[in-house]
């Protein structure tokens, strides 16, 4: 059925049930899974900057401003790498083959790109719910990989309890 999972992850809660369900359907079906962990200023937590070509010459900017968010920036990074670890290690114990990567970009390209070199069955991911004008102005990840992947796509969704009700 499915021999190659690829799970793209971010660091919302929501990332732990797309692995919670992951493992189970590859324990299922003896599959392989590689863990994918986009950095992108789009996702929330990142370090909130731009930077400019120039930053000299926008008032704020100096070379103290840039090193603090680049410190912040590979803070984000190396938790994000720590995550990944961890989850991999817990297929692992589980019995699971599991791999890691972490790339930049724009998530859903880089999604489905990933899923075809690695020839992926199977992409696992979250949605963050976005719709109407947000997702117009933003953009929706899951929408794009649904449309862009050329292997089946699983959305998983949180449950509906009283604080996430839509």
């Amino acid at each position: 059925m499915f021999n190659k999972i690829l799970v793209a992850v971010d660091r919302s809660d929501m990332s732990k049930e797309v692995f919670k369900q992951a493992l189970t359907l590859a324990k299922l079906t003896s599959a392989n899974l590689m863990l994918l962990h986009v950095l992108s200023q789009e996702e929330e937590g990142t370090p909130e900057a731009l930077i400019f070509p120039n930053i000299d010459y926008y008032p704020g900017w100096n070379e103290q401003t840039f090193k603090l968010y680049q410190e912040h920036w590979d803070k984000f990074k190396q938790e994000s790498l720590q995550m990944l670890q961890s989850f991999s290690a817990e297929a692992n114990t589980s019995g699971v083959q599991a791999e890691f990567t972490q790339s930049s970009g724009s998530p859903g390209r880089k999604i489905c790109d990933f899923a075809t070199v690695w020839n992926a069955d199977l992409i696992i991911m979250g949605r963050r719910g976005r719709s109407g004008i947000a997702e117009f102005f933003l953009g929706s990840v899951s929408n794009y990989v649904l449309h862009h992947a050329r292997c089946t796509v699983q959305i998983v969704n949180l449950p509906v309890t009283s604080g996430n009700k839509e």
